[in-house]
Formats: structure tokens, sequence, C-alpha cells
């Protein structure tokens, strides 16, 4: 205040020591030039008491997010330098230009590209069932199939390596597979002493809402690899931190991390290219709707698959879609409204059959929980239609028997998300201890 004071004084004192035969545009001249000067210097001052945290904050904000192995390209892959690698990836393990992952390591100086492994869906994520190791046609290299006759790599797949890799891009929920992948072919490569690196990639949902309901301990399997909630809020790298240490995998765990990501980041902020990760999940919108519409379809409905909106409908040839569609925005859920639907999937579940439902139109996606939102259509469906949809099955993919038991009783949603709150708080302390990014 006193800066600005003085600015003032200077001005009035022009004013009053102006000749007036200059005439009566002197006056405004100085005025003009005294706000000019007043708000540069009023700028440089705000700015000489920012934070130097928060300066860098906003100049990070400027720069692009370099993924593990745009890192790893910056500095000429002297990281593998001499090693002999088994690349675990997919069709996501790409640069920010595009270029595969494969091809980049294949041409690496120094760097010998042994084999490569591939997980649900296939080396190219086109595949929707069980996938058979094959050849890749542009390195001529073996593709080992982690989702066929073997869900975890062999002896002899992992014969002569020195160092195995992970670069592919997951989903940010709990029940996606490539998770799992990543925690069974640590454990291997713990077995066989080889060093594991992970090439970090960004939580396509943002590093800081933690939702749904932990996987009961007993219940880890191939959808759910460790006990925690449906979505954690982690990057895959720091997710191998945790399993390697609260698994006791004893892994030689290098990540490469990200540069220029934060928490808040979701993916379309990153300027980074979206690869569909799996064959029906589309895009970022239908990411962020994925974890609580994808734990509905156990229980008894279609939500899209085999149409050209997966993850963005719910429906079944026995709901009422105007009925369906009028409970659930009288409940108000945030961030979300939702429309009459009907559609005929052309695979999947209700294969050529109409389906009546809803669309959900995602209105404000800074305020959807998606768990919660699963959790309130749950239960109308469970309420509307009972006997119809069966609540017991979504254990699949929900992993928690509480949750499901409160559906069964017919408790408040809210009750019901409310419940999980302890367990979230004690699992956040926890996963604390191994986050890379603020």
């Amino acid at each position: 205040m006193e800066d600005v004071r003085a600015w003032g004084m200077w001005f009035k004192m022009k004013c009053k020591t102006k000749p007036a035969a200059e005439g009566a545009r002197e006056p405004v001249v100085a005025f003009l030039l005294s706000l000019f000067f007043l708000s540069g210097f009023i700028g440089v001052h705000l700015w000489l008491r920012i934070p130097a945290e928060a300066a860098l904050q906003f100049a990070r904000r400027d720069a692009p997010t370099m993924t593990g192995i745009d890192v790893l390209e910056a500095e000429n892959f002297v990281t593998f330098a001499g090693k002999r690698i088994g690349l675990i990836t997919n069709q996501t393990g790409i640069d920010r230009n595009r270029r595969s992952t494969i091809d980049l390591l294949a041409h690496a100086p120094g760097v010998k590209l042994v084999a490569l492994f591939s997980p649900e869906h296939g080396i190219r994520g086109i595949v929707d069932e069980r996938v058979a190791s094959t050849a890749d046609a542009a390195t001529g290299l073996p593709v080992y199939s982690l989702y066929g006759d073997d869900v975890r790599p062999t002896d002899a797949m992992l014969a002569g390596l020195d160092a195995l890799v992970f670069d592919i891009q997951d989903a940010g929920v709990r029940f996606y597979t490539y998770i799992t992948t990543m925690g069974y072919t640590m454990e291997a490569a713990a077995r066989h002493h080889l060093a594991y690196y992970v090439l970090d990639r960004p939580d396509p949902l943002g590093g800081g809402r933690i939702e749904g309901p932990m996987l009961d301990r007993e219940r880890t399997n191939f959808a759910g690899y460790f006990p925690m909630p449906v979505r954690m809020a982690m990057t895959i790298g720091e997710m191998a931190r945790m399993f390697n240490a609260e698994n006791k995998i004893g892994c030689d765990l290098h990540v490469i991390s990200m540069q220029n990501w934060q928490r808040q980041d979701w993916f379309d902020g990153t300027g980074l290219p979206w690869v569909n990760p799996s064959p029906n999940l589309r895009s970022a919108g239908a990411g962020v709707l994925y974890p609580g519409l994808e734990i509905l379809q156990p229980g008894g409905v279609s939500v899209g698959r085999g149409t050209d909106r997966p993850f963005e409908r719910v429906g079944a040839p026995w709901i009422r879609d105007a009925e369906l569609v009028n409970y659930l925005n009288r409940r108000s859920v945030p961030g979300v409204r939702f429309e009459p639907e009907r559609f005929t999937p052309d695979s999947g579940l209700y294969k050529g059959e109409m389906c009546a439902g809803a669309r959900v139109v995602v209105t404000d996606r800074a305020s959807l929980e998606s768990m919660r939102m699963g959790i309130e259509i749950a239960s109308a469906l469970a309420k509307l239609y009972p006997g119809k949809f069966e609540v017991g099955k979504m254990i699949a993919l929900v992993g928690n028997a509480s949750t499901i038991k409160r559906l069964e009783n017919g408790d408040a949603p809210a009750a019901i998300v409310s419940s999980w709150k302890g367990e979230l708080d004690a699992f956040r302390k926890m996963r604390a201890k191994y986050l890379l990014y603020h």
C-alpha cells in the first residue's frame, strides 16, 4: 500500500505543477502514463512475492508432460546400454510423437531388445478374448502372451534376459488387468534376479481423488492384484513401488519417472496422445465413467459394449428407460445427468437385443465421483427391478463383501459410500509413502 500511495502523490504533484498553458490534454497524458508505470510496478511487486514453489508450478504448466519413454529417449537410452531387454507393452507404449516403444528400443544404440510380452487384448490391443503367443511382424521378435495359456512369464520366456521393461498405459482402475500383469512380471523378475524398469505414465483420471471400496484381501485375483480402492489415484510407477514393498516382492525395481506431470492433471491436460488402452475404452471422457459403470455389468446390464459408445450408457431388455432416468435424475447425482436411451449391442451381453436404459452425460467432471454414481445406479436397479438385477454378482469387480451386503439390504447409497471412509483413510496414509509426484 505504501508503494501505491507514493505513486498517487507523484501524480498529484505533476498535476499541480504543470503550467496551464500546456493545455488540458497534459493531465490526461500524465494520468495514462502513471497508470502504465503503476501497473507494471505492481505486477513485478506481486510476482516477487509469489513463493518459489508456486512460480515453479506455473512454469511447469507451460512444459509438456514427458512419460518414461520420452525421458529415456531424451537421454539416448543410456540406462539400457548393454542390456538384453524383454519389453512388456502394447499399443499404448508410444512416445509423445506416437513412435512405438518397440521400435524405439529395437533401434536404440547399445540396447538389445530380445523379446516382447503382451497383456490382455494382445500386443496391438484389439483382441477381446484369450491371446496366443506369436511373432512381431515388424521386428521378428517373439511376442509372449500373458493372457493366454500363461498369465505369468515362464522360465523359458525369461531365458537370456538382463531386465524386464514395462511400458503400458493403464486406466487408473483397480480391476484393469494390466496392473496385475505388472505385478506378476515383477514377481518373476525377482525370482530370476532380473532388473525391472517401469516407464511411468499418468493416471488418466488424475492423481488426487481416491474412490470406491477396498478390495477384500482374500479376494485378490487377476482382476484385483492388490488390496486397494477401485480408483487408487496412483501412476503405474507409484503402484509398482507400493507392490514391491507391501507385497515384499524384493524386485530390483527402477521407475523412470515422468517430467512435468502433477497430481491434478487429467489425461487430456497432459498434451499426450490418446490411444485406446483396450477395444472398448475409446476416449478419456468414457474413462471417467468407466469405474462406476463397469461394476454394473456382472449384475446383468449392458454398459454399451458392442455399441458406438461403450461406458457411456447402461441398459437391458427389462429396463423401462423413462422410469430409470426419472428416478436417477431425482437423486441429483453430482457431475452427471441421465437421458433415456435405447440401443442394440452387436456383441457381448444382450447381443442383438433391444436394450432400454440411460445415457450418462457428464456435466461437471470435477464434482463427479464415478463410484458413488455406480452405487446410485446399482441401488436404483435393485429397487426398480428386483429379481432382474443381481446385486450379488457385482462382487466380481466391486471386490468388497460389505458393500454388496449393504446394497442387498437396501441401504442408502450415501451411507454405503460413507462406510468406506475408514479403510480409505488408512490406504491414503500407506499410499503416501510411494508417491513420486505432487
